[in-house]
Parts: C-alpha cells; structure tokens; sequence
C-alpha cells in the first residue's frame, strides 16, 4: 500500500509500505481522510522535532522513517483478539496520543506522550493499526470528511479549557492559522461574546469570521493593542497566543484584563525573551496546553458531531496522497490562504 513517509528536513517520500501484524489490543482502521497539522509541518520543514531518528520511541516503539499523518478517520477492517467495544464496520475518530497512563481527566500528557503519526506509523496511509483505547466512535451518518478535523479541533477545545473561560466572557486570538480559527469556533461554542482575532493575513482573517470571530484586526493597518482595548476598554478576560513569535507573546498579555488569563498554544520554533515585569505589573497569568485530555477529546467528538462546532470551512482543499508533498505541505507553506488540507485515501488501496 502507498504511504507518505518522513525520512528527514524536506524528504517525505510517497512509498509502498506493509502494514504490520496488529497487536491483540488493536484494530486495523481503513483510513477515509486525514489532516496536514501545523506538526507535520513543523516535521517537514525544520524536523525531528518529535520524530524519533536515533532511537526507539518508549511508548509506542516505533522510529524514522515512519508514515506520517495523525489527523484521520475511517473504518473499522480488522479486530484484534482482546477487542472488545469496537467491532468491523464502525465509524471511529483517533486520539492519536500515546501516554504512560490511561485516565480519562486532565491531563498525563504531562507525564510523557507520543503521537500515532509522529512517533509511529499514522494514517497518510490506506490501513493502520490503532490501539483499541485510541478509538473513539462516530455516528455511521456523520461525514468522515469531517471527522478528520476532530483531532485538531480537539486542541481548541482544550485550550479554551485551560483559558476557563466563562459563559459571556471575552477573548483575544493572535494568530488565524488552523489552530486560530478553530479557537475562535470552540470559545464561540464556550458562549464568548466578543471573539478578536489578530493576524498579518486578511484571508485569514476572512477564515477567522467565518469560523466565529466577533472583530478582525491587522496589524499592518492598526495597533492590535489599542485597538482591543476600543472595543474592550479593560482588556479581554482570556488571550491566545497561537502564532508563536516573540513580538505575538507580548502582545497577548498586553491584551489580557488585570488578573486575566493568557494561553500560549502555539509551537514555538525557537526560544523567545520577555520581561517578566510586564507580567508583574499587570497580574496577567499565564499557562500553557499541548494536546488534550481523553475526556476533552469525546467532548470534542460530540461537539463537531452534533453540529456545535461547525467545522466544515476550516476546510480549504481536498488532495490526493500522491501529490501530498507539493499540493500539501508546500501549499500550506506558502499559500496563506490555506487552513486545513485534507487527503482523501478512501481511493486508495
């Protein structure tokens, strides 16, 4: 079966791959659509990152090259053994994360995580394996298409979760890309009356609105922070710094209300400096989130699935696999007008 790659910075390579033997624990998942991630970039383009290349990966054992792809859906083909929730036939959603401990509440990431399709085969491929506590169902009538977007919608809903944010609150997003937009859907489902979004980008900005932004702002044509606090006069009560430079960092507190709260999303590709003074005197706290919980993760299921989260124009271009690297990674490079890309492999064989 075809399968896209990562053999190293640039070098991604569509191959004939086998699929291994599946554990007793796992299933075989015929693969419908799957995502690019702003990780996979980030693997494509400046990698390893999280790719094990001189070593075994601990958790799930796996290292490069490896089959990319940690954003997908599809059906179920084959059971192991020790199955027993699943059966052949079902819909299912991936949680690609891969942890030392198996609790529902937030959050073992911390304690040390792995990814399906980063550090063992993913799903930019026809077949893969997936452990069992992995799956998570979908119903039958519920497009698979859309089911790719879970994973990273995931990522929104947990930050907005870390943000705690209220019913009626306010909030500032730096940066439109993927992640951006899909922060400004879920803190639209979480009841934020005032959702500003900030980008260098009027597509995106464009994207932003569509998926849920109150106001847009360009910083080319104005001052982000003053214009914020126009339409918010004490600052907004969560910021999120999903763009992951220095001068968005600094902005982001700036943004944020007195004993507000700012939540950096985004992965930073290179250390930045700040003065924890401008923290001190504004009180603004400051916290973090990398992937998500397992229970945030059936929360997000049930949210695109029922029609919550309207995830469907975060979608911006169907490919096929054998064209992942140019129509893919490099659009998502140097097309701005690009969100999420996904692959259609259920053509393929």
């Amino acid at each position: 079966m075809k399968a896209a790659v990562w053999h190293g910075v640039k070098d991604i390579r569509v191959e004939d791959v086998d699929l291994k033997p599946h554990k007793d624990n796992e299933v075989v998942v015929k693969v419908a659509w799957a995502g690019i991630c702003g990780s996979d970039l980030h693997e494509y383009l400046e990698g390893p990152v999280f790719i094990p290349v001189d070593h075994t990966d601990e958790l799930t054992g796996g290292h490069a090259p490896l089959t990319m792809g940690h954003e997908f859906s599809g059906v179920i083909q084959e059971v192991g053994k020790d199955v027993t929730k699943f059966k052949v036939g079902d819909h299912v959603s991936i949680n690609p994360t891969i942890t030392h401990h198996n609790v529902p509440d937030d959050i073992d990431v911390y304690d040390g995580y792995s990814f399906i399709g980063l550090s063992t085969d993913g799903g930019f491929t026809s077949l893969v394996n997936v452990p069992e506590e992995n799956l998570y169902s979908l119903p039958a009538d519920f497009p698979l298409e859309l089911a790719a977007t879970i994973e990273p919608t995931a990522v929104a809903v947990q930050a907005v979760k870390e943000g705690g944010l209220k019913f009626g609150e306010t909030v500032a997003i730096f940066g439109a890309g993927p992640i951006g937009v899909l922060v400004a859907a879920a803190a639209k489902a979480a009841g934020a009356t005032k959702i500003i979004s900030v980008d260098l980008s009027e597509v995106r900005l464009d994207k932003a609105k569509e998926m849920g932004a109150t106001d847009v702002i360009n910083p080319a044509n104005d001052d982000a922070i003053k214009k914020i606090h126009e339409l918010v006069p004490n600052g907004v009560d969560v910021s999120f710094e999903v763009a992951g430079v220095q001068p968005t960092f600094e902005q982001a507190i700036d943004a944020t209300k007195a004993r507000g709260k700012m939540v950096i999303v985004s992965i930073f590709a290179r250390p930045i400096q700040f003065n924890p003074m401008q923290l001190m005197n504004s009180g603004v706290q400051i916290t973090t989130t990398i992937a998500y919980s397992m229970e945030t993760f059936q929360q997000t299921v049930d949210l695109v699935s029922s029609g919550q989260i309207n995830v469907k124009p975060v979608i911006t271009k169907h490919i096929d696999l054998d064209n992942i690297v140019n129509d893919g990674f490099e659009a998502l490079t140097t097309d701005k007008s690009q969100a999420k890309i996904l692959i259609n492999l259920e053509k393929e064989s």
